[in-house]
């Protein structure tokens, strides 16, 4: 009778995987909670960034007495205006995807995951591609015999290099909500445990 009495006030064990727990039955952990509002704003700040680039690339146009330019002429800037509008709707939908409590599963999780690598490279090609252009405009290419526009089209020049310098913060934004949701997807997997009696046998690490 004593043992029975014993057992009934111990009770259940506890279980020790209590961020990993949360997870796999829909529940928002601790540091979860705390981390959202945070996500929530750098979810929102690339849609300004984004539409403060798009717009001044937009109206990147100068015309003297040499011609016209526009950033129509160029491919990599139209790339630039594609992109930004693209990443902008994305900022908008996670950040109300986020601001909104939900239980956090680990589909939910690779979702995100996903699209967050896939706008980040976007958004980024897109920087380096127009920072490229920007190179040539300002410096030409000798091998090639391109000679440098931007003192022709100094006005053309400085815009674009503006919208470019606000795509690269908008990429800087977009590189951290790449961390927070690789941290939040692998953290839920256990590490590989090693084999010590079958040597060279690689263990597959599995959702906790």
């Amino acid at each position: 009778m004593s043992k029975m009495a014993d057992e009934k006030v111990m009770g259940p064990p506890a279980s020790g995987g209590g961020g990993e727990d949360a997870m796999l039955a829909g529940e928002l952990s601790p540091a979860e909670a705390r981390v959202r509002p945070l996500e929530t704003l750098l979810r929102a700040a690339p849609l300004g960034l984004c539409v403060a680039a798009m717009a001044v690339m937009l109206r990147d146009t100068q015309t003297n007495e040499y011609g016209t330019v526009s950033y129509s002429d160029l491919g990599g800037f139209k790339y630039l205006v594609y992109a930004n509008g693209l990443c902008a709707a994305y900022s908008l939908v996670s950040a109300f995807y986020t601001a909104v409590p939900r239980p956090a599963t680990l589909s939910r999780s690779w979702i995100v995951f996903l699209l967050d690598q896939v706008f980040t490279y976007l958004i980024l090609a897109a920087g380096a591609a127009s920072a490229e252009l920007l190179y040539l405009a300002y410096n030409g290419d000798k091998e090639v015999t391109w000679s440098e526009a931007c003192g022709v089209f100094g006005g053309f020049c400085r815009q674009a290099k503006t919208s470019v310098a606000i795509t690269f913060g908008s990429v800087v934004c977009y590189i951290v909500l790449s961390l927070i949701s690789s941290y939040r997807l692998f953290s839920a997997y256990d590490a590989p445990v090693p084999s010590h009696g079958n040597k060279g046998v690689e263990i597959a690490a599995f959702p906790r």
